[in-house]
């Protein structure tokens, strides 16, 4: 049960990398993350940035699939998760699909990647 609710968890993080990454930012279908982009690093390079940004959350999804370093995978997708929406929350908030309520999902993302690698992954109890 553990095993299977652990895969099903890592499954959905990784969907939710790989949605925003590739769906948001990549095919540009969501041009909010551009706007947000463009307001806190400079409207001329928020296009190329916010490719970069969209294929790096693709790569984080084949990272948090592959399951290699899950730990260290872990840390970083809490910490980047976590340091992007504060600089949002303080930044743009006019721009968040929720506002400043965007904070208490972020939050609850960090948990469960912290529940799923920490408490539920196999390798790791």
């Amino acid at each position: 049960m553990k095993l299977n609710t652990h895969k099903a968890l890592t499954y959905l993080i990784a969907l939710v990398w790989l949605v925003n990454g590739l769906l948001c930012k990549v095919l540009h279908l969501v041009p909010r993350h551009e706007a947000i982009v463009a307001r806190i690093l400079g409207a001329q390079y928020a296009g190329p940035l916010t490719m970069l940004i969209g294929l790096s959350e693709i790569a984080m999804a084949i990272w948090v699939v592959r399951g290699f370093k899950s730990r260290l995978n872990a840390i970083l997708q809490i910490a980047i998760v976590g340091t992007m929406n504060i600089l949002e929350f303080m930044l743009v908030p006019d721009l968040l699909l929720w506002g400043r309520l965007n904070a208490v999902f972020a939050a609850l993302f960090m948990l469960l990647i912290y529940y799923t690698e920490f408490k539920l992954n196999p390798k790791q109890t």
